[in-house]
């Protein structure tokens, strides 16, 4: 299966692309810019790969939690790429991608990033790659009560890592920009097996920070009572 998996959620602005048996990526820090960045990295990966546009079977992308600008971005690359081409475009959780970019090594994971503000975005996940709960903003000061589920301390995969590793004692941090090539490229391939695929839609755990203006310009503000 000949697979584009785009992530452009946290701190990296990453293309890979998969033939089922290699993987190839490009990825770069990256805090704002992905929208001019994405589609030159998605071109010199694919060439990387000895793919046209037109070979691959399926896109990827993650759709969050993450930066707004950053999602949105990844998002409207990989379904106006989806559209051109007639090709399914999978959405991918962050925190899944990210939680599926160690190796398992007999302990749980639990995937988290830093939202800012005095909280994360987390999911806990068991010895064997399962999701115990949903994906939730947490505040840092809930994260220890959040993870003790009958679980042996186990690894903090993600942006938010050092900061919930300090909340939950004998945790190991295990700090990531973002989820790596080979967890990307084998969530979409594991999404396409499954069948049909719906439309990616991003995914929001909290309100945006920024709220609609009370007024429209040049309207005079509304008398005080």
């Amino acid at each position: 299966m000949r697979l584009l998996v785009v992530d452009t959620a946290l701190g990296l602005c990453t293309a890979a692309a998969g033939d089922g048996e290699r993987t190839f990526v490009r990825s770069e820090p990256m805090a704002r810019g992905h929208q001019e960045a994405l589609a030159p990295l998605a071109r010199i990966v694919m060439a990387e790969a000895g793919l046209d546009f037109g070979d691959l079977d399926a896109i990827g992308v993650t759709v969050g939690p993450g930066s707004f600008t950053g999602l949105r971005v990844g998002l409207a690359f990989a379904q106006g790429l989806g559209a051109a081409l007639d090709r399914p475009v999978v959405g991918l959780s962050t925190l899944d991608a990210l939680a599926g970019s160690v190796a398992p090594d007999g302990r749980p994971v639990a995937a988290v990033v830093d939202a800012r503000r005095g909280q994360v975005y987390g999911r806990l996940f068991d010895p064997e790659g399962r999701a115990l709960d949903d994906a939730a903003a947490c505040p840092l000061t809930a994260v220890a009560a959040r993870l003790a589920m009958g679980l042996e301390p186990g690894r903090l995969v993600g942006t938010g890592a050092a900061l919930a590793a300090e909340a939950a004692a004998g945790w190991t941090p295990v700090p990531l920009d973002g989820p790596s090539a080979e967890a990307l490229v084998r969530l979409t391939a594991a999404a396409v097996g499954q069948g049909p695929v719906s439309a990616p839609r991003p995914q929001y755990l909290r309100a945006p920070d920024a709220t609609p203006p009370t007024r429209l310009p040049g309207q005079p503000r509304p008398a005080r009572a």
